[in-house]
């Protein structure tokens, strides 16, 4: 992190997180961050259900929400972006404040519930993106609706043609009763649904679902099976969790979902879970606490073919970005991997 960048971020943390989030993307369309463009190698290219990365550090979704800052993010460093959660009738979401820093912690706390202009603006805004890097959406469910598994497919169906990926969010727990769709049956209709309609979209898209980390071991068996007789393309291992152990921050018994630092280990676990379970079928993304390159290299050792990360730029900064795939080459040549793919699973014992 250079200079600059420090005191930028010391100046952000001084404001409200939410002001200094919508500050963060001013500075992004102003052109005021780093935009080295993304890295790659021959080791670092990887293959995600088709995409070809150029490295496999990606955004997470939640940075932005809306669309709003695809072309300098494409230029930040990442492999890939995602975007959202949309959905289909614009919402504001839970009343304010709903994000906390926890900065002993170098975590966060959210309950945004889902805020976001929906599915047509943010349709709008992908129809004119110009950047060539790989763009995924996040669909989401409207907090009043009364069939929520079907606005999963509703927003696919509006925004399908201008994304390179899809993802089932059916794990956030900031919107009532949506992670009550990940219970076997339920899941089972909802992406059988998100898959009929993908069928009707002019070009092949893979579609992933995002998981919690607070799922039990026979609730993992059910994902895993789900995954394998749906035909999705991967799972996305994990959102926020309602876990709060170990905190140390004022903020630590706020309501809403936990990200940072402290969900590496839970994470990492979930993840090396359905690694096993799945055994190479499908391809799983690695989020949760990632704010090193080592950390990177221990989620890809579990069992990741690709990571997001989020809150680790709270704290890092967009340079971190660089930071990781940087490192992550270098772990990689030191042990001998020369692709990312050789390298995925080869500690996953370690974490199970």
């Amino acid at each position: 992190m250079n200079v600059l960048e420090n005191l930028g971020l010391k100046a952000l943390h001084k404001l409200d997180p939410e002001a200094a989030h919508g500050l963060s993307i001013k500075a992004l369309q102003l052109g005021l961050t780093p935009a080295p463009g993304p890295t790659t190698s021959p080791r670092l290219r990887t293959n995600l259900a088709g995409l070809d990365l150029p490295n496999p550090v990606g955004l997470a979704a939640g940075f932005d929400k809306n669309a709003q800052a695809l072309s300098p993010l494409s230029k930040a460093g990442f492999g890939f972006i995602e975007v959202g959660a949309a959905t289909p009738r614009p919402q504001p979401g839970n009343p304010k404040p709903r994000l906390f820093r926890l900065s002993e912690d170098r975590a966060a706390i959210n309950r945004f519930g889902f805020n976001n202009d929906g599915m047509e603006v943010i349709a709008a805004r992908l129809n004119k993106r110009s950047s060539s890097g790989v763009v995924g959406l996040n669909l989401g469910a409207n907090k009043d609706s009364t069939d929520k598994a079907r606005d999963f497919a509703t927003v696919l169906k509006q925004c399908g043609e201008s994304i390179d990926f899809a993802t089932v969010n059916v794990s956030s727990p900031n919107t009532e009763k949506l992670r009550d769709l990940q219970g076997k049956a339920a899941l089972s209709a909802l992406l059988k649904g998100v898959l009929e309609t993908r069928s009707d979209l002019s070009r092949p898209l893979p579609v992933f679902l995002k998981i919690a980390p607070d799922l039990n071991e026979a609730e993992l068996d059910d994902i895993a099976a789900v995954a394998l007789e749906t035909g999705i393309d991967g799972i996305i291992t994990t959102n926020t969790t309602l876990d709060r152990t170990g905190l140390s921050s004022a903020h630590r018994e706020e309501k809403g979902g936990l990200s940072g630092a402290p969900l590496f280990e839970k994470s990492t676990h979930v993840l090396a879970g359905l690694s096993q379970r799945l055994d190479g079928a499908l391809p799983l993304i690695g989020v949760g606490g990632v704010g090193s390159a080592d950390q990177a290299y221990a989620k890809i050792a579990a069992g990741a073919s690709a990571l997001q990360l989020y809150t680790a730029l709270v704290y890092g900064g967009l340079s971190l970005v660089q930071e990781i795939v940087t490192g992550l080459e270098q772990r990689l040549k030191r042990d001998g991997f020369e692709t990312v793919a050789a390298a995925v699973g080869h500690k996953r014992g370690e974490w199970l």
